[in-house]
């Protein structure tokens, strides 16, 4: 069984297609069609379905999949472990974060990372803080940004507290609270918002803050980004609320301090584990290495 063939099939199970596969692995698609079978023949069952229409995993290919996948994790781990020790940082590093992270210029860290290690291969990808800690400790995120309520932390992983923050209202120019300076909760309780999905940590923070006061609100719109909450309230549809180191980025809208407005925290985490030499260098961007070192010490 070759590292090739289990990338062929993992590309397969990600694109759902023998043609994408071939073109995202750089082969003609005889040539990973033939290995894929190949691959079967070794194994003594079929791993995809084919139809004119569709290519899926089989139950084999479901139970296959996994163990490849952490098959050539391992492999691409131990070419940068020894690259390392030959003073070279290779491999790749995944970093996830928050839309609204606001502590750290996260396209400016990668754009030094990139300067300083360009044989290191960056993904991104982002998503919710509960999310991203999940993923981070399955090992499919190596470092992320987060931002919590202050009554939580993140479990199961290293992390360091990068900066607090407080929400603010965001309104659109025109809206009668426009030219207020300071509202409080109870003022804001009457009117429609937009928010995260109920349940992620950047919904709960101020989800809590209500509840706390004894409040209600109408949360009539539901969205994952926050530049679409910021469309939506400079269309007057609602209003929201948003970190203030966050809101700057902002534009066609208005905030406005909350006197009662929760806080919360921003943090960058990492595996509890291992850590790869990239992620070890993109901490040390970040300048949190003191933090790692206090963290391994005291393992």
């Amino acid at each position: 069984m070759e590292l090739q063939q289990m990338r062929y099939v993992v590309a397969v199970a990600e694109t759902n297609s023998f043609t994408r596969a071939a073109e995202r692995c750089l082969v003609v698609q005889s040539a990973l069609s033939h290995q894929i079978a190949r691959l079967e023949g070794e194994l003594g069952a079929r791993l995809f379905e084919r139809t004119s229409r569709r290519v899926r995993l089989t139950p084999a290919g479901e139970a296959f999949l996994p163990a490849a996948r952490q098959c050539l994790d391992a492999a691409e781990r131990a070419a940068a472990e020894v690259a390392a020790a030959v003073g070279e940082v290779r491999g790749r590093l995944a970093v996830g974060l928050i839309p609204t992270v606001a502590a750290v210029d996260v396209p400016g860290a990668l754009r030094e990372f990139r300067r300083r290690y360009p044989h290191v291969r960056i993904s991104l990808r982002v998503g919710a803080s509960e999310d991203l800690v999940e993923q981070v400790r399955q090992g499919a995120v190596d470092v992320a940004f987060l931002g919590l309520p202050t009554t939580a932390r993140p479990q199961g992983v290293a992390s360091h507290e990068l900066a607090r923050d407080r929400l603010v209202a965001v309104v659109a120019p025109d809206h009668p609270l426009a030219g207020e300076p300071v509202v409080d909760l109870r003022r804001l309780s009457s009117e429609v918002f937009v928010d995260l999905p109920a349940g992620t940590a950047g919904r709960v923070q101020s989800d809590l803050a209500f509840s706390a006061a004894g409040l209600g609100r109408d949360v009539a719109f539901e969205v994952t980004t926050a530049d679409f909450i910021a469309r939506l309230v400079a269309q007057g549809l609602c209003v929201a609320m948003l970190p203030v180191a966050y809101a700057p980025q902002l534009t066609g809208v208005v905030t406005i301090e909350v006197a009662d407005a929760p806080d919360r925290v921003e943090y960058v985490i990492w595996g509890r584990s291992s850590r790869t030499p990239a992620a070890t260098a993109f901490l040390g961007i970040l300048d949190v290495l003191d933090v790692l070192d206090r963290y391994e010490g005291g393992r």
